[in-house]
């Protein structure tokens, strides 16, 4: 199976780094990982997608893992959305986006309101308009802890990944982790992001209560502009994406399709791989066929 590591540009050249596995003329997906993962987060989900006939293209979003941070601390989600769109542009045909968390709430933006018409279809992980406000905290407040003391070990950090999905239980601090993890000069270990992607999270919130509120009407109007497939995957145990907000989605895009994965959190892809795989080719297979190609 060909996979190839490469360097590939999103808006204004900005540097972001990439695996692309799969057959180069086969139908291109592009996968956006959600805050604080990285392209690591698809490993198996891209394997899955090279066997059934499609070039499956994963990249660190900007300020994390091996992609470029940003100087001016630009990452906004039209920040992320526009590295979406330049990517698109630069594909022979319109790839279809598949986008966790903060990878869906970009492809939202992306072809809701600043380039209608760069995918082929847009597949939205346990991401949806409405956002449950104490799941979004739990989330941020998880990046943010220790995002200035980093972790005397990459075991340190390892339990407080198991404090946080005690459903997994605690995995080891093997190099998968490590991916996760950079080592500074004084010897500690931090998380890989760029801490000013979720200074300016929190500074946002805390400086305007109001805008989740302003954030939902702005992606719900994103979604409602939406005429390309589009395919919502809840973890039906998510505690960010409630049944209320499936219903808010498919009101204001009455053509969403929805897939409900039993036992799986907000991080579907990592608690239900075998079952998200399934749920992403069945999509993909019913709109453009594993040799197809973007509209």
């Amino acid at each position: 199976m060909d996979i190839v590591t490469a360097s590939i540009k999103g808006a204004d050249g900005f540097d972001l780094a990439a695996e692309i596995t799969g057959a180069p003329d086969a139908m291109p997906v592009l996968l956006a990982h959600g805050g604080g993962q990285t392209r690591r987060a698809w490993k198996r989900v891209t394997t899955d997608l090279a066997d059934a006939g499609y070039c499956a293209i994963a990249f660190d979003m900007r300020g994390h893992g091996d992609s470029a941070w940003s100087d001016a601390g630009a990452y906004d989600i039209r920040d992320f959305a526009a590295d979406l769109v330049a990517l698109a542009s630069q594909m022979d045909c319109k790839p279809a986006l598949v986008g966790a968390s903060l990878g869906g709430l970009a492809g939202l933006v992306a072809e809701g309101d600043l380039a209608q018409g760069s995918f082929a279809s847009l597949t939205l992980v346990d991401i949806a308009p409405r956002m449950e406000p104490d799941g979004v905290m739990r989330v941020v407040g998880f990046m943010e802890q220790h995002v200035e003391t980093g972790f005397s070990s990459p075991d340190e950090a390892a339990d407080v990944i198991a404090r946080y999905m005690p459903h997994r239980g605690k995995r080891g601090a093997g190099a998968g982790l490590r991916h996760y993890l950079r080592q500074k000069d004084d010897g500690r270990f931090y998380w890989h992001w760029d801490p000013a992607f979720i200074r300016n999270i929190m500074a946002a919130k805390r400086s305007n209560p109001e805008n989740q509120e302003h954030q939902f009407q702005e992606l719900s109007r994103a979604a409602a502009s939406l005429t390309l497939p589009l395919h919502l995957i809840r973890g039906a145990a998510s505690d960010l994406v409630s049944e209320e907000a499936v219903a808010h989605l498919r009101e204001v895009a009455p053509h969403a399709e929805y897939t409900d994965i039993a036992d799986a959190t907000h991080m579907v892809v990592g608690d239900a791989n075998d079952a998200f795989s399934n749920a992403i080719l069945g999509f993909l297979n019913r709109h453009h066929g594993p040799t197809g190609s973007g509209q």
